[in-house]
């Protein structure tokens, strides 16, 4: 008798005892596997997909500007393309037409200042170049076959050095640092292809003009097509940054300071989390105002707004957040350690003077907020308020011995005073930008004694 052999599976065979024998049950255990293993690779994909097209939706929701952008770009490489699809316009500029798509590429900036930046540093730098190419090109050739290429590597190294190095220089590195970039590698190519190029100033011609025609390109497109101005945003950013500092004055005047105060943690609370985004918005800031000065005038700002001003204002409100952190760690601490209070008499003064300059001071915050959101000269009643809070609790801290029982309350008091100064220098810089800028002088407030926030 033959005994035939059956592979099996761990997950396809069944084994029972019955009568002191194994039975075998063989199925079909490999297909049910390499299924289960297609079903779930297909849902682990169909997740991933899910969770990508909800954070991309999630992105163009949050700001639908940069969905147009994209289209904006799109349209700008379909209309440089022509070039190189007409016929007639392709023998005009020969393969030069592509140098028109790569500018397009590299030149088109989310806002029109990052645009404009861009194009003119692009624009120009490739000019220059071309001319001290050409004429370095020019004095090389009369040296004969030997001298020129030794010639040609000396410019190529003299100038090269000298541009890398000027990216140093502070000033140029913050507005020109891409223009310069542009005039090496465009210097290099055309000063090394002048030695084998017999055309050389017909090929400059070509690749300047299609530059020129990439730039035009991306400058209409950003600024005629839903444009994005970097001053704007520069604007709107201040201006939210304010009203994040006075969330956060008003959380304190509530949570700990207000007649619905509690003794428990505020550790979580989201007034506690406002000022954080401020302590990282230098680069933003930095990069907006370079852009913004490139910008021409729009909207409610001329081409000599003082873009510098909003620089000044935004270092001061991370001053301002900077202490706003050191007073949140000492308040989640003294909230969870919960110190006795030996003098309540004396420390229900203190909370009263908190309560005061908190209050004031996030009024004048919403004050200074309102006025560069309308452009218009900010009024200084809760900015007086509060520094006159901010004097009283001073002196009493200064001549009363008796605060020193009640130092944890009178810590968090010191640290509202100096958030006080702070918020008295964000005033006076936006009252600068009012008076550099010329502001509107609200109605109600014309008929007011001259402004004077140094009182």
């Amino acid at each position: 008798m033959q005994s035939a052999a059956v592979e099996t599976t761990p997950a396809a065979a069944a084994a029972a005892e019955n009568g002191g024998q194994v039975v075998v049950v063989v199925g079909g255990g490999w297909v049910d596997g390499c299924w289960a293993r297609v079903r779930a690779a297909v849902e682990v994909a169909g997740r991933w997909v899910g969770g990508l097209a909800r954070k991309v939706g999630g992105i163009a929701a949050d700001d639908p500007r940069r969905v147009a952008h994209s289209l904006k770009v799109g349209l700008a490489l379909t209309l440089v393309s022509v070039l190189y699809y007409v016929t007639p316009l392709f023998k005009g500029f020969g393969v030069s037409t592509l140098w028109a798509v790569l500018t397009v590429v590299v030149v088109m900036e989310y806002t029109v200042g990052g645009t404009l930046s861009k194009g003119l540093n692009r624009a120009f730098a490739t000019l220059v170049a071309g001319f001290i190419a050409v004429g370095a090109h020019q004095v090389a050739n009369r040296c004969g076959a030997q001298g020129e290429p030794i010639l040609l590597a000396v410019f190529v190294f003299l100038l090269a050095s000298a541009a890398t190095f000027s990216r140093f220089i502070p000033e140029i590195k913050a507005r020109y640092d891409y223009g310069v970039t542009i005039f090496i590698l465009t210097f290099s190519l055309v000063a090394v292809s002048s030695y084998r190029v017999e055309e050389l100033i017909q090929l400059a011609h070509q690749r300047f003009s299609t530059i020129v025609v990439g730039v035009a390109t991306c400058l209409c497109t950003t600024i005629f097509v839903m444009p994005v101005w970097a001053g704007e945003d520069l604007h709107k950013l201040a201006a939210g940054n304010l009203d994040k500092l006075a969330d956060f004055l008003e959380g304190m005047e509530t949570e700990c300071f207000g007649e619905s105060a509690t003794s428990e943690s505020l550790e979580g609370k989201a007034f506690l989390q406002a000022y954080k985004s401020i302590l990282n918005s230098k680069a933003t800031e930095d990069s907006l105002c370079n852009f913004a000065r490139w910008e021409p005038g729009h909207g409610k700002f001329s081409f000599k707004h003082p873009w510098s001003q909003y620089q000044k204002i935004g270092a001061l409100s991370r001053q301002c957040a900077s202490s706003m952190e050191a007073m949140a760690s000492y308040v989640i601490t003294l909230t969870k350690s919960q110190y006795p209070e030996a003098n309540p008499e004396l420390s229900f003064k203190v909370r009263t003077a908190c309560s005061e300059m908190s209050s004031h001071s996030a009024q004048a915050l919403r004050e200074l907020s309102a006025a560069l959101r309308t452009m218009t000269v900010p009024s200084t009643t809760s900015m007086s308020a509060a520094i006159k809070a901010a004097k009283t609790l001073r002196s009493e801290l200064s001549e009363d011995k008796a605060l020193l029982q009640v130092m944890h309350v009178a810590v968090t008091a010191s640290l509202l005073s100096d958030l006080v100064t702070q918020v008295k220098k964000i005033a006076e810089s936006v009252d600068n930008l009012a008076r550099l800028a010329c502001f509107k002088v609200p109605e109600k407030s014309q008929k007011e004694v001259a402004i004077n926030i140094m009182s």
